[in-house]
């Protein structure tokens, strides 16, 4: 079922009208579980540009789907970093392990 989620996710990202960069962003997001997080640091090193974390984030914060692309279980290192919904729904969602 989980891999099921995690095609639809993807073939979802491939029809969006953003850059390559954003698609493997998201792409890199969709992978994480449920209940886990990954900082904007590691996001960059898994796609292939360990500078890039800024970038990341901006690539998060332009997720037009962010309740389907799981981009709120993203953070910063020395915190949660920010939401394009909203830090109160970020820290929901993070403590619902959705």
């Amino acid at each position: 079922m989980l891999r099921q989620i995690y095609t639809l996710r993807v073939a979802i990202i491939n029809k969006l009208k953003i850059t390559r960069f954003q698609k493997d962003v998201l792409i890199a997001a969709s992978r994480i579980p449920n209940g886990k997080t990954k900082t904007y640091k590691e996001i960059a090193k898994e796609i292939g540009r360990p500078g890039a974390w800024r970038a990341v984030g901006s690539a998060l914060h332009k997720n037009p789907l962010p309740i389907i692309i799981p981009c709120h279980r993203v953070v910063a290192s020395d915190g949660l970093g920010g939401y394009s919904l909203g830090l109160q729904l970020k820290k929901l969602l993070l403590a619902l392990k959705l």
